[in-house]
C-alpha cells in the first residue's frame, strides 16, 4: 500500500494490499474478475417479463458481456414506482443464464432474502443505499457467493472499504468494489463519477474495482465516454444498463443503452481494453476463496 495512505486505510487489514497479496481474482465459473480480462456486466435495471430479459441476455452476450445484470428487488425512492418482480424475476434470470451461459448479478436488499437470492444469483449486489446495512453485509459474508459492493451515494472511499472489511471479516473473500457516482452539488448528471476513486482503490486495495457509468451519468449518451474513462483509469470491468426498448422501461429508461448503442460502445471500447491487457501487471495474485 502506498505510504501516503498508511494511516488512513491500514485498519482495513483484510482489504488493503499487502506484500503477500496485491491483487485478488474473483472466479465465477470461467469468468475471472480482477485479472487481465476486462469484464462487462450488462442488462436491464429491472426484470420486467420473460421476453424482455431473454432478449436482453442474447443481446449483451453477443456483444461480449460475460455477466447478465437485472433487478429482482428494486429499492425505489417512490412507493409508486415499479418495485420489481421478486422471486419470479430470480427464476427468469436463472432461465436466461441457463440458455445463454451468462453469470447472473442481482441486488439483495435484506438479510432475510440472502439465502433465496443466493440460490439463483452468481453474484450478490449490495446497492448504494445498502452499503451501510451491516446486518446485510454480515449476511452476505456467509452466503457463499461473490459480492458486488457499490459505493454509497455520500460515502467516502474509507466508508466503502469499511463495508468491504465487514464482508471479509464474516468469511467472504470474494468482494468486488463498485464506483457508481456520488452526490455533489453538480446537477448536470444524476451523480458525479469519481474517476479518481478507481485509481485510489487500485492503489490501496487488492480487491477488483468496477464502474457503473449508468448510475453515475443518469443519461445514456454519457455512458460510452464514462466507460472509456473507466477502462483508461484502470477499472476491472463495467456494470451497464441495457434495455431492448428504453423508452418503455419500467425503471431507469433514461440511462439505459439501446442494443445498438451497447454494441457500438463495446466496439469502441475494444482498443482501450486491448491496451489495458497489454499493460496488465499480475503482481502477487490470490484467487478469492483460496486459503
Amino acid at each position: 500500500m502506498d505510504s501516503h495512505w498508511n494511516g488512513t486505510f491500514s485498519c482495513f487489514d483484510k482489504v488493503v494490499k499487502t506484500p503477500m497479496c496485491s491483487r485478488t481474482i474473483v472466479e465465477i465459473g470461467d469468468v475471472r474478475i480482477g485479472g487481465s480480462e476486462f469484464i462487462v456486466m450488462a442488462g436491464p435495471c429491472s426484470v420486467e417479463n420473460e421476453r424482455q430479459i431473454m432478449e436482453t441476455a442474447e443481446i449483451v452476450r453477443s456483444a461480449g458481456a460475460k455477466v447478465l445484470r437485472g433487478g429482482a428487488y428494486k429499492p425505489r425512492s417512490s412507493p409508486y414506482a415499479f418495485q420489481g418482480l421478486g422471486h419470479d424475476a430470480l427464476k427468469l434470470l436463472r432461465k436466461a443464464s441457463d440458455e445463454t451461459g451468462l453469470a447472473i448479478v442481482t441486488e439483495v436488499m435484506s438479510e432475510l432474502d440472502v439465502e433465496l437470492v443466493a440460490e439463483y444469483a452468481d453474484i450478490m449486489q449490495i446497492g448504494a443505499r445498502s452499503m451501510d446495512n451491516y446486518s446485510l453485509l454480515e449476511a452476505v459474508g456467509h452466503c457463499g457467493r461473490p459480492v458486488l459492493l457499490k459505493r454509497g451515494l455520500c460515502a467516502k472511499i474509507e466508508d466503502l472499504l469499511r463495508s468491504a472489511q465487514v464482508i471479509l471479516e464474516n468469511g467472504n473473500p470474494d468482494v468486488i468494489l463498485c464506483e457508481r457516482g456520488i452526490r455533489t452539488f453538480e446537477t448536470a448528471t444524476r451523480n458525479t463519477f469519481d474517476v479518481a476513486a478507481v485509481a485510489v482503490l487500485n492503489s490501496v486495495s487488492h480487491l477488483p474495482v468496477f464502474v457503473d457509468p449508468s448510475h453515475a451519468a443518469g443519461i445514456r449518451e454519457l455512458v460510452p465516454p464514462l466507460s472509456r474513462a473507466a477502462v483508461a483509469i484502470g477499472a476491472d470491468g463495467l456494470l451497464v444498463e441495457v434495455h431492448p426498448a428504453p423508452e418503455r422501461a419500467l425503471s431507469d429508461g433514461g440511462q439505459s443503452l439501446t442494443p445498438a448503442q451497447f454494441r457500438s460502445m463495446m466496439r469502441e471500447l475494444s482498443p482501450y481494453i486491448d491496451l489495458r491487457a497489454r499493460s496488465y501487471q499480475p503482481e502477487l495474485i490470490a484467487v478469492a476463496g483460496d486459503d
